[in-house]
């Protein structure tokens, strides 16, 4: 148990000073048949047979933290992965020849660092070695579905040489790009003033995009997009323009503060689109209106 473990040290020493007392004194020598004096000692004796049992469940690892890596007999080694510590079988880290792990706890390669209590150092990534454990001991990757650093864990199998989970890991990525729903984005705009541009995506993450990036390359002193603009969080529609010499640019109501002309907004955000991995479906283009679309493009299987 947890509290075991912490009292293990402190146990022992009360135990092995107990046991020593006793041995030094006996009860003819030290302890008059008096039955005061009597029960003080069968007292001492049932405390320290209670301190041997407790000990003798716990286990004897936790006496030597510092020796535990270092013991062929022991089946129990905590190494401490960036400030994580992780408890496991010996053999468990061992499961794969050849790996930076199997190499470390059979001795194959020396440890080079420890912490203050003994234990093999690793300086890296700790949270996400829990992933690396866990595909030690099951055999299979098992990743949350909302699991967003499948490139670090890649990076961390490629550090620890663990190809199974390299391959693991790709054929998850395959799945979960199977199983998304494909990503749909329109953009249409008229010159009517009534109209204006609209942009419309399935995928609400890249309308932020576009939002943010409306920000970025407007000449005006916006501080944030603004929300007299937005629909939905799958829609923009922009509807306070003017027509210049230059060609249609988007207004702030309000101030009439110009943010950028139409068709830079809808270049920009063409662009995005195909730098975020969509293709290009359908294009118009006319005098009175401009109608594109464009799609989600299948993710391309990973080579190595």
């Amino acid at each position: 148990t947890p509290l075991a473990a912490h009292t293990a040290p402190a146990l022992h020493a009360s135990a092995t000073q107990l046991r020593s007392y006793l041995s030094a004194r006996p009860l003819t020598r030290t302890l008059p048949t008096h039955s005061a004096r009597l029960g003080v000692r069968h007292g001492m004796e049932w405390n320290l047979r209670r301190m041997e049992s407790e000990l003798r469940q716990i286990n004897p690892d936790l006496l030597q933290p510092s020796k535990s890596f270092k013991k062929p007999s022991s089946g129990t080694i905590t190494i401490n992965v960036g400030g994580y510590l992780y408890a496991a079988q010996r053999h468990t880290l061992a499961k794969h020849p050849g790996s930076l792990l199997e190499e470390m706890v059979t001795g194959k390669k020396p440890v080079l660092h420890v912490d203050s209590m003994g234990n093999i150092f690793i300086d890296r990534d700790g949270p996400i070695f829990r992933h690396v454990l866990n595909f030690l001991r099951l055999g299979e990757l098992v990743l949350p579905d909302d699991f967003k650093e499948a490139e670090l864990l890649r990076r961390e199998a490629d550090f620890y040489r663990l190809s199974e989970l390299t391959q693991a890991l790709q054929d998850w990525e395959q799945q979960q790009a199977a199983q998304r729903e494909p990503a749909f984005l329109e953009v249409t705009d008229s010159h009517e003033r009534s109209q204006g541009l609209r942009v419309y995506c399935s995928e609400n993450t890249f309308i932020e995009k576009v939002k943010n990036r409306l920000v970025q390359i407007s000449k005006s002193r916006l501080d944030g997009f603004p929300e007299e603009f937005e629909v939905s969080s799958n829609i923009i529609q922009f509807r306070h323009f003017i027509k210049s010499e230059q060609g249609s640019r988007l207004v702030l109501k309000q101030d009439s503060t110009f943010l950028c002309t139409l068709e830079c907004l809808k270049l920009e955000t063409v662009m995005l689109a195909l730098k975020a991995g969509f293709r290009l479906l359908t294009s118009l283009d006319s005098n009175r209106s401009a109608f594109c679309q464009v799609t989600r493009a299948e993710p391309s299987p990973r080579t190595t």
